[in-house]
């Protein structure tokens, strides 16, 4: 009796065993399960996240990559293969290579101020005495660091004993290039490649000059730009990030001369018996606007020959003699008759006032009229009604 109980509750304790082994394996199998399947996802989504910062990376070499051709070739769509160390303006010698666009567009928005040193100017561009003045002058001292404005790529390294003295042109894959004189030293060399707020060179004050400063030029397919159109000197940022130069037009012809002005403007060559006030009647203007236009003096001294720059003033039809040349850049406006609706679209450099004048209006019946505040920001291709 003892050996069948003993022999039967080891049976039923080997069966409990059994079948408790036999459970336990059950959940290692569903657990191993579930972490393959886990393991599987997390695979999958590393693959994925590869996938995507690989892409991320292929994106940014892309750029990189752009970004180092533009500097190794900058603004060619426009200049071609135009590259001399020896002009300021590389279509001094031969422009029949060159197409002249009627306009184009000048991204502004990574301008650095070129100086270190507190920021004023003092002299601006235009007519100075017998020569023309084509840069601004910012006052800074012998041996201060000077910066490119702009990325790019240093086209001259050079030096002229009556003009610049030291000098460098820096090209810019927006177009433009930039003009550094007087200097007492460099920093770079030509073909280098900068960087905008790179050091380039020190300030000076050699070759033209009567006291150290900084001369500093902005050229557009070799043409001078005042720097004051693009940029405000008074806070060392640009006026816009993007800018419109257009082709000046004289006689309905391109001129090859820019400016981001959309003012209707004129030109007024000197004859004996003119006078600052009478050419400001007759261009319907004042004498204070010709002085800031030209860089001249309410007394300066008019010089037969010499051409004085006119902004028209608007709805002013100037009294045009033989020896003035216009050039319009701005259509003139009518109200419809029938009375219906005249809508505007906003193109670059539009400002509500300039619209106001445009359409004959006032800043605050557009607003009125266009639910806008006066320090709403327009967007380029919106349609704002005028009338």
């Amino acid at each position: 009796m003892n050996i069948r109980l003993l022999l039967l509750t080891s049976f039923t304790t080997l069966l409990f065993s059994t079948t408790v082994v036999g459970q336990d394996d059950n959940k290692n199998a569903d657990r191993t399960k579930l972490m393959d399947e886990r393991v599987l996802e997390l695979m999958a989504d590393r693959v994925i996240k590869t996938d995507i910062a690989t892409e991320k990376i292929a994106t940014l070499e892309e750029i990189f990559l752009e970004e180092q051709e533009d500097l190794l070739f900058p603004a060619d769509e426009l200049y071609g293969s135009n590259w001399n160390d020896r002009w300021v303006d590389p279509f001094k010698t031969d422009n029949s290579n060159v197409t002249f666009p009627d306009s184009c567009e000048i991204d502004c928005s990574s301008f650095i101020i070129p100086i270190d040193s507190d920021l004023r100017v003092t002299s601006i561009y235009g007519p100075r005495r017998r020569r023309m003045h084509r840069g601004i002058d910012l006052k800074v001292q012998v041996g201060d660091t000077i910066r490119a404005a702009f990325s790019g790529k240093v086209r001259i390294r050079n030096f002229e004993r009556r003009g610049y003295g030291n000098y460098l042109v820096v090209r810019h894959p927006n177009g433009l290039e930039t003009v550094y004189g007087h200097l007492s030293g460099f920093l770079v060399d030509v073909n280098d490649i900068v960087r905008a707020g790179d050091p380039i060179a020190l300030g000076g004050n050699t070759g033209r000059s009567t006291g150290s400063h900084l001369h500093f030029e902005t050229r557009f397919l070799g043409q001078a730009i005042d720097p004051a159109e693009i940029i405000d000197f008074k806070n060392g940022v640009p006026h816009k990030d993007l800018y419109v130069f257009r082709n000046v037009k004289i006689n309905g012809r391109n001129s090859n001369i820019y400016t981001s002005s959309t003012n209707q403007l004129a030109y007024h060559q000197v004859r004996s018996g003119d006078t600052l006030s009478s050419i400001a009647r007759r261009y319907g203007t004042t004498v204070g606007e010709l002085c800031r236009l030209n860089g001249l003096k309410s007394t300066s001294i008019l010089r037969i020959g010499q051409s004085i720059r006119c902004s028209v003033a608007s709805g002013v039809q100037p009294t045009v003699p033989n020896n003035v040349v216009t050039t319009v850049t701005q259509k003139t406006v009518t109200q419809k008759a029938d009375g219906t609706p005249t809508y505007h679209r906003i193109e670059s450099g539009d400002t509500l006032s300039s619209i106001a004048k445009k359409y004959g209006t006032t800043v605050s019946h557009l607003c009125e009229l266009n639910n806008f505040t006066k320090t709403t920001i327009l967007k380029l291709g919106i349609s704002i009604r005028c009338s």
